[in-house]
Order: C-alpha cells, then structure tokens, then sequence
C-alpha cells in the first residue's frame, strides 16, 4: 500500500480504507489533498508522509480498486471456467456488473479507464490496458485451451469484452439494467 514502508500500522490501514470509500463516493476528478484528508480525519501533510506524492496515493488507490474488481470477478467466472464455457462466463461477469451494489467501484474503474486514454502519464498511467488484458485473461479461463490460444479464440472474447463494456458504460449512463440485460443475453444467443 505504502511505498515508504513494508508493513502499514493499523492506522495506516485505516486511513487508506477512509481514502478508498472517499474515492468510491467522490471520483478521482479534481481529487484534493486536502479535502480528502479533512473527510477521512488526517492531514495533507500526513497523506504525504506515507505515499510521497498525490500521484502515489491515487496510484495506491487504482491498484486497491483493480484488486477489488479482479477479487470480485474471479468468483463470477469460476463456474465458467470449469464448464470452459464463454456464455456462461458471459453472464456471470455481466450479472455482476449489473448488481447495484458494485456501482461505485464501476464508476470509478470507467474515470480511471478514461483517464489513462487522454492523460497516459498520470497515476493512471496504462490503467485501460492492464484492466483490458485483466478481462481477456479472466474470459479466455471460459474457454476450451485449445481454443483459447487460437486467433478465433482471441477475437471471441475480445468480441465479448467490448459487449460487456459498452453496455456496462450504458448501464451506469442510464441505470437500466432491464434493458442492458436483455442486450448481453441477446448477444450471448446470438453466439450459437
């Protein structure tokens, strides 16, 4: 968590836990300092004895929310991945996604995601591209291993990826999980 030591005291782990729930709630655009240490019962100066920077803090931060969503994900496709069934995979990633629940993390995944794309030097730096292949791998579990190292396998579930994507940015755009839902079933039908 920390670059600055191996081993966090338990209020170094608190206050990381108060930064990551402030994230969730408020987004990293325009993230200060200062308001995040006054919401989360410390100071900017402390913020920065322990990540050195603010880049280094939402660097941690980043990292602390990719764990959640492969931790999260991981479960989803287990069945899956022992059927070696990319519809079924299909379904329990997006079953996931749409759950109310997961919200807050998803905004968060998308602002970092977009903001690897137009500002690729910050914190964020190759965030879309690391979660990119972070899906593809956890998709090609789903599929058979001869089929999974094939170009055909490979555009499957990239295929599957970009669906997931576009109607996670429509579900959290708009809040209609009927609707998205029915898209990603039409599509997993439309895969037979």
């Amino acid at each position: 968590m920390s670059q600055r030591s191996v081993s966090p005291s338990r209020r170094q782990e608190e206050l990381f836990e108060a930064a990551y729930q402030y994230v969730l709630a408020h987004g990293l655009a325009d993230l200060s300092l200062r308001p995040l240490a006054a919401a989360i019962g410390s100071s900017p100066r402390v913020l920065l004895y322990l990540y050195g920077s603010k880049e280094e803090l939402v660097r941690a931060l980043l990292a602390r929310a990719r764990e959640d969503e492969l931790a999260f994900l991981g479960p989803a496709l287990a069945l899956a991945a022992d059927q070696l069934d990319l519809s079924t995979a299909i379904r329990s990633t997006w079953q996931w996604l749409a759950e109310a629940e997961h919200r807050s993390l998803l905004c968060l995944w998308v602002e970092a995601y977009a903001r690897s794309l137009i500002e690729p030097e910050g914190p964020w730096a190759s965030f879309a591209a690391r979660t990119v292949g972070d899906w593809l791998d956890l998709l090609a579990a789903a599929q058979p291993a001869r089929h999974r190292r094939t170009r055909a396998g490979l555009a499957e579930r990239t295929a599957a990826l970009a669906m997931l994507r576009g109607a996670l940015l429509d579900l959290l755009a708009t809040g209609d999980v009927t609707r998205t839902t029915a898209a990603v079933e039409a599509y997993v039908r439309s895969m037979s």
